[in-house]
């Protein structure tokens, strides 16, 4: 496997050392991402179960499973209403919209490192396409249609090629990815503003008495 990537390194040219670093960074943006999405589905619906049940009646017990869990979005939103002393209805809502609105980076992290490997990426093939084609016709020449002239042409060919498929490759790729991720954000964002809600109605049931 190894072998096969350090020859097509090779036959690409110097355009696959930046296309190389380029999927380097987008495998590691995507795994990054990845755990962190898988991360948050898995554990967010559990919590937010667990809070809205003791937050009525135990509100220390809810801050306690929410202390516990300060790695998930949700976790730190609830938690900055939560931690308010005797608010009223309006500061329990503005701090949980504020709260949230602070986690949307987190939230879309990488999104833009993401989408400009999306551009550069084939630009970066194109480029490779160019200096191969450029390499084979400057090693034609009429009536000279030697082992070596041939083999030059065959090498710049090969450069193009290689290079525009790595490109192609590493942007579908990571827009894959990366429409998954905003997908995860969309859905993420709905769900934020749905449990918000609920803690904002049990709030004002079970602890706001007014004035």
């Amino acid at each position: 496997m190894m072998n096969a990537i350090a020859e097509l390194m090779v036959k690409g040219g110097p355009t696959m050392y930046p296309l190389l670093a380029s999927s380097l960074l987008s495998t590691c943006l995507i795994v990054e991402r990845s755990l962190f999405w898988l991360r948050t589905s898995r554990r967010q619906g559990r919590l937010v179960r667990l809070i809205l049940s003791h937050y009525g009646e135990s509100p220390d017990v809810a801050r306690k499973y929410l202390e516990e869990s300060l790695d998930l979005p949700i976790a730190r939103i609830f938690l900055a209403a939560i931690a308010l002393d005797h608010p009223n209805p309006e500061e329990f809502r503005l701090a949980l919209e504020s709260a949230a609105q602070a986690e949307i980076p987190i939230l879309k992290r990488f999104v833009t490192l993401l989408d400009s490997i999306i551009t550069l990426a084939p630009l970066l093939g194109l480029l490779g396409t160019v200096t191969g084609l450029m390499v084979s016709f400057a090693s034609i020449q009429f009536g000279d249609f030697s082992g070596e002239r041939a083999a030059q042409v065959s090498a710049g060919i090969s450069e193009a090629l290689i290079t525009t498929a790595a490109g192609l490759v590493i942007a579908i790729f990571t827009s894959f990815f990366a429409n998954l991720f905003r997908g995860f954000y969309q859905r993420q964002f709905y769900l934020i503003q749905e449990y918000g809600g609920q803690l904002e109605l049990t709030f004002r049931r079970c602890h706001y008495r007014g004035e």
